[in-house]
């Protein structure tokens, strides 16, 4: 039988390209941060660092949780050209001043760090798995502002959680389930203890000797948990932005 001489078309499929579930899944339900390839920097900027913790984990800021945490930071405080030069532990989460060589002296230091922790706290509690819930959020601080904000964001960030703020009454209040801090005492989950630059005298940093103390008594060391600055900015970022007080709370209007 004779065709009508009509060519036919083919159907190619293609490949590459956007595909609905294509790509590494995260952690989570939902992505935290991006997996696409890290930007370079400077090594002569410092980094803020937060690490997430994966729901189900007990607060970190549990007593003996922490000493756990600050025991395995303090391990992996200078490794690879990477450097923790400051950290508050939080609930479920972790925030750190850090700084690094290049960006695989960054990706090797927070490593190290999360598996030491990560080990640390799973032997503790008698868990098994991952205990972060993606990787990592690094931001570059690339002024003396920025350094004095995101040093302060750290060092107060328990203020942060503590309280919110009543928009109706603009007044602070406790917030139910979270830890408060009086007036003048410093965050003993942070390394705020060993942080000399308080726009207040250092008797007046309540709880620091404390917490110093105890770092020694569990460490047998006198050696701080962190390790020194290197970088020009966070070594002169309060000479040049002035210092901040401890009972301040970061996120609100009162600003120095």
């Amino acid at each position: 039988m004779v065709g009508s001489g009509r060519q036919l078309g083919f159907s190619f499929r293609a490949r590459g390209g956007a595909r609905k579930g294509a790509g590494r899944p995260p952690n989570g339900s939902t992505a935290g941060v991006s997996h696409l390839r890290r930007p370079a920097y400077s090594r002569h900027h410092p980094l803020h660092v937060t690490l997430r913790v994966r729901r189900g984990v007990p607060s970190l800021r549990e007593h003996a949780l922490f000493r756990t945490v600050r025991q395995a930071l303090a391990a992996g405080k200078s490794r690879f050209g990477f450097s923790l030069v400051e950290f508050s532990v939080q609930r479920d989460h972790l925030h750190l001043i850090a700084e690094a060589d290049d960006r695989r002296a960054l990706s090797r230091g927070i490593q190290g760090l999360s598996i030491r922790v990560a080990r640390a706290v799973n032997r503790q509690l008698q868990r098994s798995g991952r205990l972060f819930a993606d990787r990592y959020h690094a931001r570059p601080l690339t002024t003396p502002r920025a350094v004095k904000f995101a040093v302060r964001y750290v060092l107060l960030n328990a203020r942060k959680h503590a309280r919110t703020v009543d928009n109706d009454r603009h007044t602070c209040r406790p917030d139910a389930g979270l830890d408060g801090i009086a007036a003048g005492v410093i965050d003993s989950c942070s390394s705020a203890p060993w942080f000399h630059a308080f726009a207040r005298p250092e008797g007046l940093a309540f709880g620091a000797r404390e917490a110093r103390d105890e770092w020694r008594r569990q460490s047998g060391s006198a050696d701080p948990p962190i390790a020194p600055a290197r970088t020009w900015l966070l070594r002169t970022c309060l000479q040049r932005q002035g210092p901040f007080d401890s009972d301040e709370t970061p996120g609100s209007r009162r600003r120095r």
